[in-house]
């Protein structure tokens, strides 16, 4: 990877990952130049100044930043998860006119374990039954997290199956489960900072495919790394995923 330096608008520095993506930028060669959080509105100065623009803000916050961002022809990175329907919808209308990364987790190991779900869903077959489980630490706003909905998503493509087939968590009398169903299940405590697990239940055996999360500094590498990706003219515009970041695709 270029070590070429490059200089960043970051946008949600405050937050747990705006601190951590500031921690690591030192050491991955990149200048945070200007930063924005809640209350204060992103300069387009700014942002027109800098190589890329980073996101891990809040969810109503980023359409405002990706009009600015084009606007300014510059490309962005997003990481603020727990998006509705319709502010996901306008994003994607929005981001079609200049390069964007946008990943609900940015670990190389989780984006591994993207592809890895993604096989073992279609080779396994519908006789494996889906469940996937993850936990986050007590003050995580949305659930289930960015990274389990695209493990879902991805798991959905591979059967086939429809939003419908997903159940979110089970109580009281909930019948015998149906084959084509993916259970998602999102747990909240201490300060866990990610863990993620996709388990294949078939006949006489079982598959679990887990990823654990230690420390947000292998986010932010990932964020950082997806940035300059962008700022070196890797993407075309449009939304990318990590795996083209990674060359996983």
């Amino acid at each position: 990877m270029s070590t070429q330096p490059i200089t960043v608008f970051l946008n949600g520095y405050k937050g747990r990952m705006g601190q951590a993506i500031a921690a690591e930028a030192a050491h991955q060669n990149v200048v945070i130049a200007a930063k924005a959080d809640a209350g204060e509105p992103a300069s387009p100065a700014a942002i027109t100044a800098a190589d890329a623009v980073i996101d891990f803000s809040f969810h109503a916050a980023t359409l405002a930043l990706a009009q600015l961002c084009v606007a300014a022809k510059k490309p962005l990175v997003i990481g603020t998860t727990g998006h509705s329907a319709e502010e996901r919808a306008a994003l994607e209308k929005l981001c079609v006119s200049i390069p964007v990364v946008w990943a609900g987790n940015y670990s190389v190991g989780v984006n591994l374990l993207n592809y890895l779900v993604g096989q073992a869903a279609r080779t396994l077959g519908p006789d494996y039954n889906i469940e996937i489980v993850e936990m986050h630490h007590r003050h995580k706003k949305d659930a289930p997290s960015g990274t389990a909905e695209k493990l879902v998503d991805i798991a959905r493509t591979a059967r086939n199956l429809a939003a419908e087939d997903v159940v979110y968590g089970r109580h009281g009398i909930t019948g015998e489960r149906p084959d084509n169903q993916i259970g998602m299940h999102a747990l909240r405590g201490g300060d866990v900072v990610g863990d993620h697990t996709v388990i294949f239940a078939g006949e006489g055996e079982r598959l679990e495919l887990t990823h654990k999360a230690s420390n947000r500094a292998i986010f932010a590498q990932g964020a950082l790394r997806a940035a300059r990706w962008l700022a070196l003219g890797k993407g075309a515009n449009g939304i990318h995923g990590m795996d083209e970041v990674l060359g996983l695709r």
